[in-house]
Parts: structure tokens; C-alpha cells; sequence
């Protein structure tokens, strides 16, 4: 069973930076796709970005486009999500995904595994 394990989560100011992690539990996650989603309260799960296996992939959402960075470390197995210039509205359960295979994007159906999720809260 692929278990993710997300960390990083806390609060923090508007404008402020904070940095998750996501690490696979289990087996290595070399050749799969990495993802971030996220879900606030009373809304519809987002896409906030993914990471092909090797790096020389990645998208985003449109609402973190330029403030967000997504990047991996395969030797350590594990997919970081830099967030910066936090806004209150970036604030929700945010949860690591991974794709065994292509295409991988945008849409939930598209990924394979997910994590249980890191609480972001963003203050103004």
C-alpha cells in the first residue's frame, strides 16, 4: 500500500513563506509524477501544482502561478512545495498526490495516490 506523508503545514502571516514536504512512505517515487491540491472549507479540491519523475515538467495553478514552487529531491524521495507571498485565501488542507504514469494534470482523476493532507492557514 503507497502511503504519502505531507509535512510543513502551520500558520503564518500574509505575505509570509512556508514550505511543505511530501514524502512516500513505503517505496520509492522515482518514476511517478508528484502533485499538490489543496481544499478550503466548502470548496471544490484545487490544483495547485505537479512535478514530472524527472523535473522537466511542471504546471501550475493559475491562482499560484509566480508564488508558488514545486521541486523534488528523488535521492531523498521527497517533493517540496515552496509557498511565498501567502495570501488568506491560500489557506486550506493541502495534500501531496502522486501519478504511476501519463498524463498526469489538473484533474483529480488523473493522479493515483494522496496523502491525508497539511493544514495551511494564512492570517491577515
Amino acid at each position: 500500500q503507497v502511503q504519502l506523508v505531507e509535512s510543513g503545514g502551520g500558520l503564518v502571516q500574509a505575505g509570509g513563506s512556508l514550505s511543505l514536504s511530501c514524502t512516500p512512505a513505503g517505496r520509492p517515487f522515482t518514476y511517478y509524477a508528484m502533485g499538490w491540491f489543496r481544499q478550503a472549507p466548502g470548496k471544490a479540491r484545487e490544483f495547485v501544482g505537479g512535478i514530472s519523475w524527472n523535473a522537466d515538467r511542471t504546471l501550475y495553478g493559475d491562482s499560484v502561478k509566480g508564488r508558488f514552487t514545486i521541486s523534488r529531491d528523488n535521492a531523498k524521495n521527497t517533493v517540496y512545495l515552496q509557498m511565498s507571498s501567502l495570501k488568506p485565501e491560500d489557506t486550506a488542507l493541502y495534500y501531496c498526490a502522486a501519478a504511476d504514469g501519463t498524463p498526469w494534470g489538473p484533474r483529480d482523476n488523473q493522479w493515483d495516490y494522496w496523502g491525508r493532507g497539511t493544514q495551511v492557514t494564512v492570517s491577515s
